[in-house]
């Protein structure tokens, strides 16, 4: 996987694996999608020290930062929920807490979606948008992709992977499912469904744990790539 984390082969986790901090981590996360050019360009012009600032610093200096469907104030709205998070504990021991009833790691993300929405409360589209809500049920939610992603780089730990959570086990991990892994999986036959929600993402999940029991979300990296440079 060396190299695999470049300029030339932009990912989120290029930023977020210079902090090694998971507040930073989640921003970084939440952030991905669209261009991944754009994605880490957009990052790369964040200063994440911010999230040992007032509120009100933090509001004056991302007064010129948004993207594509966040404003200004949606970014530092993350920026204050995750401040005020850090204060009281852990993005790890929040999610823990959903977690570890049934180890159910989208349990611990219901968790974790419901204080930061808490924390912090605004309900622009695009904030919304950003942080997510919790589903009615199984059957309506979408992949939550960006915080499966999240989660990999939290959970697992290889050359790609930080490892900074250690409370959750990398076999109850999920895939990260978008357009071009969910494209990529289909055309390999590794998934039936024809719509790209969680139903199909615990179904490619599922089919992985078949070749690695302990580590079924090893393989999102490079199913990501195939699909985003079409080698598939």
């Amino acid at each position: 996987m060396e190299g695999e984390l470049s300029y030339e082969k932009p990912d989120p986790l290029l930023v977020a694996s210079r902090y090694r901090d998971e507040s930073i981590a989640l921003i970084c996360a939440l952030f991905s999608y669209g261009n991944a050019r754009q994605i880490v360009k957009f990052l790369d012009s964040l200063d994440f020290s911010l999230l040992e600032c007032s509120e009100d610093k933090i509001i004056k200096s991302l007064k010129q930062h948004y993207y594509r469907f966040q404003k200004s104030d949606d970014v530092s709205a993350l920026f204050i929920a995750l401040k005020r998070l850090r204060e009281q504990e852990s993005l790890e021991e929040i999610f823990y807490e959903g977690y570890r009833i049934e180890e159910s790691v989208l349990d611990g993300l219901w968790r974790l979606i419901e204080r930061i929405s808490g924390v912090y409360l605004r309900k622009t589209q695009g904030y919304r948008f950003l942080i997510g809500s919790v589903p009615k049920s199984i059957a309506s939610a979408g992949t939550y992709k960006r915080y499966m992603m999240f989660l990999r780089w939290m959970v697992r730990h290889d050359q790609l992977d930080m490892g900074l959570w250690r409370k959750i086990e990398k076999r109850h991990l999920i895939m990260p499912l978008d357009t071009h892994t969910f494209q990529v999986s289909r055309r390999l036959g590794l998934i039936e469904r024809k719509s790209c929600d969680m139903k199909a993402a615990l179904e490619l999940t599922d089919r992985l744990r078949r070749f690695a029991p302990d580590d079924p979300v090893k393989y999102d990296f490079a199913l990501y790539r195939l699909g985003q440079e079409k080698l598939r």
